[in-house]
């Protein structure tokens, strides 16, 4: 569609003409210098809540610190130290010598050996400074501190994307090569530096391994420096992730930076079952779980009553059975080995029995008379009905006895047994039969017939009247 250039004032004596969609040398040029800039411009991934700008890996929380000194005022948060994360959990802290202007989560090139590395900011000033010196120790040297060069270039990033490619093939052909040297070790990831010129591999042993040819190997094979590091079943379970049995992502790959030991003893102060199938975690080790509220239990643990103290009374001793820490209720049995008469009390009351049993006196019951509360009756009803035991499936039912048919006795039963009043059989009634005929052995005036017997030794023949007497000659 044609417009009118109404913008410059024509002179006069000059027509006006339709000018169909020009544009200026600077519009047109315009476009193409936004698109070139763009194209330079490395693509920024979807922003992230848990810092100020972009970053690269947004899936684990321990990735992103919260730096609380940030908005003190006076420079106190100002530092030259800065916090750069690589591949999943790796961290390392640089100087930022040329005063770069440095947020979180922007990527960066680092001073490697030999080369460079690509890695992202984590964390900046003070804070960052304070976590580089605890992670440096007392021994450690704060001038060998590496130092960062730039801002990661679209060649850095380009380069980068390339190593990390390689890294899944790299990992499968060193497992095939350490399986050919006969090796007692997994490899379980590869991390390319950012350059492509150093490659780092993870591996697990139960031993001491002789890597010494397998590194030959690899660095003939890949053309690269190498470097091995062995880690734990932990390190690599907060590596690769998963979701435990809580239903939450692991603590290891979510927020936790450091592994604490764990020991049985602390399932024994929760009073939890020692089952090593519910202790163990995905990596096959003790849940580190199980360290969270250890430190509360114990602490609880102190204002309870001893356990292997027993309680006197004037009827039975009573044994120590179970505790509940928080409640500070404790429940005792009559036996030692096995739950027998169970009767549950306050910590208090069991300090003041055994207090009664130092002074020689016993009590006539655990439970003084008059504070037996009753069972309290649930806001919603009782779904169960009054036998809501946790017992009533122990007790033997007795069997109903199957209903006989009329006229048969019950099966295991002896004839002489007299039969019960409601369970007499009634006499059974003749079928009605249109007429009654007489049978073939009887006449019909109800007399029976003569039968005819049959001789001795079987003989099927036709059966012959009884002897009467000699037969009458002709003469007679």
């Amino acid at each position: 569609m044609a417009r009118k250039n109404k913008h410059k004032p024509r002179p006069e004596g000059e027509e006006e003409v339709d000018v169909p969609n020009a544009s200026t040398p600077e519009e047109t040029a315009r476009p193409e210098a936004e698109a070139s800039d763009k194209a330079e411009q490395p693509q920024q991934p979807a922003h992230c809540g848990g810092c100020k700008s972009h970053c690269g890996d947004c899936r684990r929380g321990k990735l992103h610190s919260f730096n609380w000194l940030d908005d003190i005022p006076g420079g106190y948060a100002a530092s030259e130290y800065v916090e750069v994360q690589f591949k999943n959990t790796r961290k390392g802290y640089y100087r930022n010598t040329t005063n770069l202007p440095l947020e979180i989560g922007d990527v960066v090139a680092v001073e490697a050996v030999p080369g460079h590395d690509i890695g992202s900011i984590t964390l900046t000033g003070a804070l960052a400074e304070l976590r580089m010196r605890r992670s440096l120790g007392r021994n450690g040297n704060i001038a060998d501190v590496r130092r960062v060069f730039r801002k990661a270039k679209p060649a850095d990033l380009e380069k980068f994307e390339e190593a990390k490619a390689r890294e899944d093939d790299t990992m499968i052909r060193a497992r095939r090569i350490a399986e050919e040297l006969k090796l007692n070790m997994k490899i379980g990831d590869v991390e390319y530096q950012g350059d492509g010129n150093k490659a780092i591999f993870y591996y697990i042993a139960d031993e001491r391994v002789d890597f010494r040819q397998l590194i030959k190997v690899l660095a003939e094979t890949f053309k690269v420096r190498i470097e091995m590091k062995q880690i734990g079943a932990r390190q690599e379970a907060g590596r690769i992730g998963g979701i435990g049995p809580c239903g939450r992502p692991l603590c290891c790959s979510t927020w936790m930076t450091n592994f604490v030991s764990v020991a049985t003893s602390a399932a024994r102060y929760q009073d939890i079952s020692l089952n090593p199938q519910k202790l163990a975690g995905q990596c096959a080790k003790l849940k580190c779980c199980l360290n969270f509220e250890v430190d509360a239990y114990v602490e609880a643990s102190r204002k309870m009553p001893p356990r292997e103290v027993r309680l006197e009374t004037a009827d039975a001793t009573y044994f120590h059975f179970k505790s509940d820490i928080f409640n500070r209720m404790v429940t005792y049995s009559t036996d030692k080995s096995m739950p027998v008469n169970l009767v549950t009390i306050p910590a208090d009351r069991v300090f003041e029995v055994i207090n009664m049993n130092k002074a020689g006196e016993k009590p006539l019951a655990l439970i003084p008379d008059g504070e037996q509360k009753p069972k309290p009756r649930s806001e919603f009803g009782d779904i169960l009905g009054e036998d809501d035991d946790l017992t009533r499936f122990d007790k033997k039912k007795k069997k109903k006895k199957k209903p006989q048919a009329k006229g048969q006795k019950p099966q295991g039963e002896k004839t002489d047994r007299p039969a019960e009043k409601n369970a007499q059989p009634k006499p059974k009634q003749p079928k009605p039969q249109q007429e009654q005929r007489p049978a073939p052995n009887q006449q019909a005036d109800g007399a029976p017939k003569n039968r005819r017997r049959r001789r001795p030794g079987g003989d099927k023949g036709p059966d012959k009247p009884a002897d009467k007497g000699p037969a009458p000659t002709p003469n007679e």
